[in-house]
């Protein structure tokens, strides 16, 4: 079937709707611009008024404190130092100031990447040359010392994390992705993680966070409630590489027994018990550092501890954290022996046993 052209004079078959359509829409655009015209549209408008914020809450407030008292002692550290094609590479981290003489914390990461020449920016921008003093690779820590440093610095408030528990709030401040003195707020979400160093060793008795931790962040103070440092925030957990809500930080324990042996120069080996602690056991209401793997050769094999036992205390010293065997240690010789109180699985139950242990030398820091 097929369809002849429309006679002149005649309108074609579908000419009528066309028409009625046009005029269709001509109506509805001129009542659409009658009633939202430009005269229809704007009018007289006043800001609206502001309602009064009132007093802020208690969780608020106690940020707004502990970032306003504890910005002041953390600092950017950085270098720039010029590489054999001229260019000009940046390490980048954070740090805080550990006493007035100008002694800087850090993660030993975090110099470990810096160029000959170390700065430090304080806040308000002031930069000043450092030289970094000495490291410890096992731990993640280092400190670098401030050539030429401000007058009236800030020292930190050192406080403890052996008694940390799961659930307290913990506030970080750094510098992620140079974004400097940035706050972060969370909990302490689990105790006596085991990291690897940048060493390839193992970091015991680490607090696991969920406060945002970036890169850049490293070295900064992990805070608790009251404001007194508790930990150094150290890594992540994260695919991406940005922070998935798992962070670590070496505890301030562990800071403040090597701290004054790198700013001493006296940081070296040390007695070892030849042991990797890999988790905490709950007996009665306390928690003990498990045995998660026995050295070759060390005086803990040769004392036969196994994996899964469980130290209770050394030389009638209670042993509540993964960080008092290393305390403990450190009053200790090379070749001398300590009695280890264990709880040992023997099949039947839990039973406590002694054990004799020589020190041996650990691998040198």
């Amino acid at each position: 079937m097929s369809f002849g052209r429309p006679q002149p004079g005649r309108p074609g078959a579908g000419g009528l709707p066309l028409v009625l359509s046009g005029a269709a829409a001509v109506v509805v655009a001129w009542l659409a611009w009658d009633r939202f015209g430009p005269e229809r549209v704007h009018g007289d408008a006043t800001p609206r008024p502001v309602v009064a914020r009132g007093e802020l809450a208690a969780f608020e407030q106690l940020a707004i404190e502990i970032f306003r008292e504890n910005a002041p002692s953390v600092v950017h550290v950085g270098s720039r130092a010029r590489t054999w094609l001229g260019h000009v590479s940046e390490g980048s981290g954070t740090g805080f100031v550990w006493d007035a003489r100008g002694y800087v914390v850090t993660n030993y990461h975090v110099v470990q990447t810096l160029g000959s020449e170390v700065v430090v920016r304080f806040p308000g921008g002031a930069t000043h040359r450092a030289v970094v003093v000495g490291g410890d690779p096992r731990v993640d820590v280092a400190v670098v010392k401030v050539v030429d440093p401000p007058e009236n610095l800030r020292p930190v408030i050192v406080g403890s994390s052996k008694d940390l528990l799961v659930g307290q709030a913990v506030f970080a401040i750094g510098n992620p992705f140079g974004l400097d003195h940035t706050l972060t707020t969370g909990v302490v979400s689990a105790l006596d993680r085991v990291i690897d160093s940048v060493a390839r060793t193992p970091i015991q008795g680490v607090i696991q966070v969920d406060a945002a931790i970036n890169p850049g962040n490293s070295g900064g103070p992990l805070l608790d409630s009251a404001g007194r440092l508790i930990g150094m925030n150290t890594a992540i957990y994260s695919p991406s590489g940005a922070s998935a809500g798992i962070g670590f930080a070496v505890p301030v324990d562990t800071i403040n027994r090597v701290v004054p042996r790198l700013i001493e120069g006296t940081q070296g080996t040390g007695p070892a018990l030849g042991v990797v602690l890999a988790s905490a056991f709950r007996y009665g209401q306390n928690r003990y550092p498990v045995v998660g793997a026995v050295a070759e050769n060390s005086g803990a094999e040769e004392a036969g501890l196994r994996p899964g036992d469980v130290i209770l205390g050394i030389d009638g010293i209670p042993v509540t954290s993964m960080e008092d065997i290393p305390a403990i240690l450190d009053q200790k010789e090379i070749g001398e022996s300590v009695e280890l109180d264990i709880l040992r699985d023997e099949g039947t139950g839990m039973r406590r046993r002694t054990v004799e242990v020589v020190l041996k030398t650990e691998r040198p820091r």
